[in-house]
């Protein structure tokens, strides 16, 4: 099964959807595609749509998933790292009344330069990143959280 993922910002996300539904459609994505599409009112009838889950339903989701094909939020692409699953991070753009602004493009950057992560954009094709996610191995994900708290511990214990 394939997960998309489109979070729970109010404003919508058609362009991811309506690429994936073309794949699935044409052919070419064989899997279940189930959606979690929040705010974004779609319907399809190639692929499940989900508004809005409890935390244990998206959880197993995420766990059942082949692959993850999220927008680019920040807890969707570490819940799909931190689960080790191949995941293509799609930026939700202002110029298409996605986001209100291009935030997104500057986490996808830094999770695709260090192995994490595949990413869909403008002038590539899904077709294509979804066939190279076939032998994509991700550089495994571990948070800087710990790291944080460390240095916030040891900050306080000191002053």
């Amino acid at each position: 099964m394939i997960l998309v993922v489109l979070g729970t910002h109010e404003l919508p996300f058609y362009r991811l959807l309506e690429e994936v539904e073309s794949l699935k459609k044409s052919g070419f994505i064989k899997e279940d595609i189930i959606v979690q599409n929040g705010n974004t009112d779609y319907s399809s009838d190639v692929m499940e749509m989900r508004p809005f889950m409890s935390y244990p339903e998206m959880d197993k989701l995420f766990d059942d998933a082949s692959l993850v094909i999220t927008h680019a939020g920040t807890g969707s692409v570490t819940t799909a790292l931190k689960k080790g699953k191949k995941v293509i991070a799609v930026s939700r753009l202002k110029k298409y009344g996605e986001h209100n602004d291009d935030h997104q493009l500057q986490l996808v950057d830094v999770f695709e330069e260090k192995g994490h992560i595949l990413s869909w954009g403008e002038g590539k094709s899904l077709k294509d990143i979804i066939e190279a996610s076939e032998d994509f191995e991700p550089e495994p994900f571990v948070s800087g959280k710990q790291h944080m708290i460390d240095m916030l511990e040891d900050y306080i214990d000191n002053i």
